[in-house]
Formats: C-alpha cells, sequence, structure tokens
C-alpha cells in the first residue's frame, strides 16, 4: 500500500531529524529496526552474544552513512544490506564464512516459479501452531536460502531487493527460493499429510458423536 501524503511528510521530518544527528530521532531508529538486525545475525548462524556485536557496527555504520542514503530503496532495505554486510564480515574475520557456501546452485530455477509468493510457506500457514512448524524448517535450510525466504515472504522484499541486501545476482536469489521451496515441500508434505488425517479423523468422531445423540 503506498503511503500518503501526511505519512510520507512525516518520514521527511524523522529522516530530516536523523541527518541532522538527533540522538532522540536515532534512539526511535534503533527501537524500530533492531529486531530486523537481530533477525538477519541469526539466520546467519551467530550466536546470540556476537549479534550483539554486530548489531552494534550495524547501527554504528547507518548512523555514519544516514547522510548519503539516497532513498533509491525502502529505509528498512537499507538497513537489512547493512547488517547482512557486516555479518557476512563478521564470519570471514572468524573464518567461518564456508557455513554460507552450499553447492548445487547451477541449475536455472523455474523463473515463473521463483517470483510466486502464493506457493511459498507463508501460504501454507493455517494457524500459530502451522506457522511455527514453517519457520522451524525454514530455520533449518542452508543459511542463504533460508535468508532469502525470510526476506521474499517475511519481509516482502523484491528479488531485486534481495540481490541488492545478499549482494547476488537476481538469478541467484531465484534459485536459492526454487530450491528452498522444494526442500520445504519434502520436509513439510509429511506433517501436513499428518495433521489432515488428525483433523479428518476428529471429523468423523463428531460426526459420530452427533449420529450416537440421535
Amino acid at each position: 500500500m503506498a503511503a500518503t501524503a501526511e505519512e510520507r511528510q512525516e518520514q521527511d521530518n524523522w529522516l530530516r531529524l536523523l541527518r541532522s544527528g538527533d540522538h532522540q530521532a536515532f534512539a526511535v531508529f534503533v527501537d524500530k529496526y533492531k529486531e530486523t538486525v537481530f533477525l538477519c545475525c541469526r539466520k546467519l548462524g551467530l550466536a546470540e552474544h556476537e549479534a550483539d556485536d554486530v548489531a552494534g557496527e550495524t547501527f554504528l555504520a547507518a548512523y555514519k552513512g544516514l547522510s548519503r542514503y539516497a532513498r533509491r530503496a525502502e529505509l528498512s532495505t537499507w538497513l537489512w544490506g547493512i547488517a547482512y554486510r557486516q555479518a557476512v564480515s563478521f564470519l570471514r574475520k572468524n573464518r567461518r564464512d564456508r557455513q554460507l557456501a552450499h553447492k548445487g546452485l547451477e541449475a536455472e530455477p523455474d523463473e515463473q516459479m521463483a517470483d510466486d509468493r502464493q506457493h511459498g510457506p507463508a501460504a501454507a500457514i493455517q494457524s500459530e501452531e502451522t506457522e511455527s512448524v514453517v519457520w522451524q524448517a525454514v530455520d533449518r535450510l542452508p543459511k542463504l536460502w533460508a535468508m532469502a525466504v525470510i526476506l521474499f515472504y517475511r519481509e516482502q522484499k523484491s528479488i531485486a531487493d534481495i540481490a541488492g541486501i545478499m549482494h547476488s545476482k537476481e538469478n541467484t536469489v531465484k534459485t536459492y527460493l526454487f530450491r528452498a521451496r522444494e526442500r520445504l515441500k519434502a520436509t513439510l508434505a509429511p506433517v501436513f499429510a499428518e495433521e489432515i488425517l488428525h483433523q479428518e479423523s476428529r471429523g468423523n468422531a463428531d460426526r459420530q458423536t452427533q449420529r450416537t445423540r440421535f
């Protein structure tokens, strides 16, 4: 949904305060986006104390870079990019960037499927319990696949935005999403089949009880 003129004016005023170095405005900025930064760090495999350090570096980099923020992307997208770079830099310095590698990305994805939000993990969510199962399965994906899924489905970022955040080609992002969906289908199919059978069994029992009453 496009922002109203009033909302755009409010954001312009807030950005002006941020760029001027207003500490209260920056405190609001940190509070608003801290969960976004921690989510990025955790999904790339950082421990809690490591995520704290990287989050601090991320907001410091954002503070220094706000004067150069040109609004070509949403503020949250811009911050995701900084958080991603800081987290990957941390992993490289600690010689842990191999955990981001995943072989077998040579095949081209079906581009129509790669752009389709209707067939992803979010489409399968019917309840809070199901949502928990789905995102737990996402957590078990290779880290770059999981990052692409979170950005595309949970954060509603475009393929182009995700490619910018992850410093990847758009087709690479599509491949991550395609492979992630295929893995999730295989992982979640038995879970959902069991849930459907349980619901059907409960429905049959309820109908039998109703017949018995008559």
